[in-house]
């Protein structure tokens, strides 16, 4: 149980970095909108990948039934699948240029 109360603790982003790449001890905080966009960016990948977990496993049990509704039906899941799939590359692509502007956009830190 020990174990599971672990897994289940979500981990927090690191709210200092040293700056520079130094190893003087100064620290800046984190932006907490920043955060919050990524958080925001992962969770909906996350629901996307949830969703499709449950349409494979639908897919699967139509498939098992060999029932020739069923067989039908896994049209339509294996297309939401599909779709699903280029909605996670989006959210990843939109993430990954989010993240980059930030990097950009942070102001450089001189040399000492």
């Amino acid at each position: 149980m020990e174990e599971r109360s672990k897994k289940q603790r979500r981990r927090q982003p690191a709210t200092t970095t040293t700056t520079g790449g130094e190893s003087d001890g100064e620290v800046e905080e984190g932006d907490p909108e920043v955060w919050a966009s990524l958080n925001k960016g992962f969770r909906q990948v996350q629901s996307v990948l949830d969703r499709n977990r449950l349409l494979i496993q639908q897919v699967n049990e139509n498939q098992q039934s060999r029932m020739h509704d069923n067989m039908v039906k896994n049209v339509s899941l294996i297309q939401e699948l599909n779709g699903n799939i280029s909605k996670v590359v989006s959210l990843y692509s939109d993430l990954n240029t989010n993240f980059t502007n930030v990097c950009q956009q942070r102001p450089k830190h001189s040399s000492k």
